[in-house]
């Protein structure tokens, strides 16, 4: 029985004891008695519901008070959410990838290639102070003897200090040619790297050390670097000086210097003119984990290259003389000086805004290119040149960009080889697409 029908029933009582106290005292008496007791009854009841509204005081309080400090919790994670936005404002995220698809004329070695996928990372710990870092993957699948690879292809701390002078160090590419620092797919014509990038300026080359880079003038830059110097000892015929890169753990026995000047008297939206050189000279006496090799020697390397575009037209190309001393002893047949080339000339068949729908952006631009790597150039004195490193190439595409900022590309190209051997290379039909961002 709740208190309020109490509190209605006790009335009652007491309404109709009135005319019963009136007509007989001593039943009116006990039915005093009766009222009394109820009266107790309900003040312990009043007694009870007020220690209950005391208990939903109570009550009600601590969840005011935990609403104040969810509240608390709230702005701590409104705060500290900010704080990791202004963390995330510092990260940088990029990559690049292709896919390759290869076919020769005589069938031997057709495939799809899932050439190279490659992730960026970067951080600015101040306005001044910038992480880089690249991980690549390539051929799909890492495994001995399967040819994929992976590996940190770049992990550097650019301080910039001056626009005349500012340091790097870690893990860079060695500023040498053209692709070897512009390298991602929609910045190269052709499906596949040229000869002269993978055998004479072997790209992409990585390189442990410190240096400086900066604007010597408002055309003319500069990039100097100290690094660990190549592994001889992997020098051979047909690869040059590629095997020789150490991609573990670079070796500082026998170091190197690398560098490079570029001047660029033009650079107006209609016409652009690029003039580059650059050069290395270091020791081959490394092999991995800092050891030695126990082969004495230099290797140096001139280069020089221009990027050149007027309008609708682009050219570029690059050329590397590369000396190797003490070449005889590092057997493999081993060339005492290596020398390639190459010039590719493209023209913008279609230029974005010429035509509509989905392409109104696209950009199609058919190139051809030349070059001639000698990797034999000249020999040690009793040791035969090997023909077959003697190489040209001759290359038909183009490159189809279907977006306006160019992030994507799909290509094609012909590739006519030839080389001085009896026993005549394959030419090749490549197919590809890539992308950067």
């Amino acid at each position: 029985m709740t208190f309020s029908t109490r509190i209605v029933l006790t009335t009652l009582a007491l309404l109709t004891a009135t005319p019963i106290l009136s007509a007989a005292p001593k039943a009116g008496q006990d039915r005093v008695a009766q009222l009394e007791a109820m009266v107790r009854i309900l003040q312990v009841d009043l007694a009870s519901v007020r220690k209950e509204q005391e208990v939903e005081t109570k009550k009600r309080e601590e969840i005011r008070s935990t609403m104040v400090a969810m509240m608390k919790d709230v702005q701590t994670v409104k705060d500290n959410w900010l704080d990791l936005n202004s963390g995330f404002e510092k990260l940088r995220f990029g990559g690049y990838g292709e896919i390759h698809a290869n076919f020769t004329n005589s069938g031997g070695s057709d495939m799809m290639d899932i050439h190279r996928l490659v992730f960026y990372v970067g951080y600015d710990f101040a306005d001044w102070i910038h992480l880089n870092s690249e991980i690549e993957i390539e051929h799909a699948y890492v495994t001995d003897g399967a040819g994929g690879e992976i590996s940190i292809e770049q992990l550097y701390l650019d301080f910039d200090l001056h626009k005349n002078f500012n340091l790097r160090a870690g893990r860079m590419l060695a500023p040498l040619g053209i692709t070897n620092e512009n390298h991602e797919p929609p910045l190269t014509w052709g499906v596949e790297r040229t000869m002269f990038d993978k055998y004479i300026i072997p790209s992409t080359w990585s390189v442990d050390g410190i240096g400086a880079w900066g604007e010597i003038c408002e055309s003319l830059t500069y990039k100097a670097y100290l690094v660990g110097g190549l592994d001889g000892s992997k020098f051979d015929a047909s690869n040059g000086i590629r095997k020789g890169r150490i991609k573990e753990r670079g070796s500082f026995q026998d170091v190197a210097i690398t560098g490079r000047l570029d001047y660029t008297p033009i650079d107006t939206p209609d016409e652009f003119l690029r003039l580059g050189v650059s050069g290395y000279c270091g020791g081959i006496d490394n092999a991995n984990k800092g050891k030695e090799n126990g082969l004495g020697g230099k290797l140096k390397i001139l280069s020089g290259d221009f990027s050149y575009r007027n309008r609708r037209f682009e050219a570029r190309g690059a050329f590397a003389y590369e000396t190797i001393s003490n070449a005889k002893a590092i057997g493999n047949n081993t060339a005492e000086a290596i020398f390639g080339w190459y010039v590719e000339a493209g023209y913008h068949v279609v230029r974005p805004g010429e035509l509509t729908g989905k392409l109104a952006d696209s950009d199609i631009l058919c190139f051809v290119r030349y070059e001639h790597v000698d990797t034999q150039h000249k020999m040690p004195s009793g040791v035969a040149a090997n023909k077959s490193a003697q190489r040209t190439c001759w290359t038909l595409g183009v490159n189809f960009y279907p977006t306006k900022s160019k992030q994507i590309v799909i290509k094609a190209d012909y590739q006519i080889l030839d080389d001085k051997s009896t026993t005549k290379p394959d030419n090749k039909l490549n197919l590809g697409v890539g992308w950067s961002f």
